[in-house]
């Protein structure tokens, strides 16, 4: 096809030289949620220009989290390089050695600041999945595949519920799906005992045998429905 591609030496060299002392490949991670600035975000975010890597969202336990990135900072430089698109930054992270504390510049609410970040270790792709879609409040079960959020006292008035009920804020594909559990389901029962919380609800699905099916009773749109529950095998 007459085509080639070229990877750059500093990178070919960086992992042959991981490979040579630890036999592995460890990749810098910052654990942010990127995207280019476009004229009009340029212009929102007081920027003369557009540039940078702006973060959409930072990752819960991350190490740009903990050095205090927040929605909305454009990255405009990593370690003294600058950063004139949001692709500039991912190579940069992964090339930089785990542990390494680095001053990230930003660009906040028109104002330009250095941040300190000690970058961390690049997770298994799941993992970085898991916290991307897992937000603050919810909590994610990973044996029905669902994300699920505890009910306030305001809810569970609305609903009529007194001390149990978690609300289904995410079905992914996997046996909840399966049975029918739709988002805005309220899981009521699972194997006829009442569900606390999410944290009861994980304990009782651990405790599901494979292939055994069991009694779901949820609450959905006020009304309550049993759907059949299976783990496979």
């Amino acid at each position: 096809m007459g085509l080639s591609f070229a990877i750059p030496i500093d990178v070919v060299m960086n992992v042959y030289q991981q490979l040579r002392a630890k036999g592995s490949v460890v990749r810098g991670w910052l654990g942010v949620l990127i995207q280019d600035v476009t004229k009009e975000l340029a212009e929102s975010f007081r920027m003369g220009k557009p540039r940078g890597a702006l973060v959409a969202e930072v990752l819960p336990n991350s190490s740009a989290s903990k050095a205090g990135f927040r929605t909305g900072d454009v990255v405009i430089e990593f370690d003294g390089d600058p950063i004139d698109l949001s692709s500039d930054l991912p190579p940069m992270v992964g090339s930089t050695a785990v542990g390494k504390k680095t001053p990230v510049t930003i660009i906040r609410g028109g104002i330009t600041r250095t941040l300190e970040v000690t970058i961390g270790e690049l997770p298994p792709e799941e993992e970085i999945d898991l916290a991307a879609t897992e937000k603050p409040g919810t909590t994610r079960e990973k044996r029905l595949k669902l994300v699920l959020e505890d009910l306030s006292k305001e809810q569970r008035a609305k609903l009529n519920l007194d001390d149990h009920g978690v609300l289904v804020q995410e079905v992914e594909e996997g046996p909840a799906q399966k049975a029918g559990v739709l988002e805005g389901d309220v899981i009521l029962q699972i194997d006829s005992k009442k569900v606390k919380d999410s944290k009861h609800l994980k304990e009782l699905v651990a405790q599901i045998p494979e292939g055994k099916a069991v009694p779901v009773l949820i609450q959905r749109k006020g009304g309550p429905i049993f759907l059949a529950l299976k783990i496979s095998e």
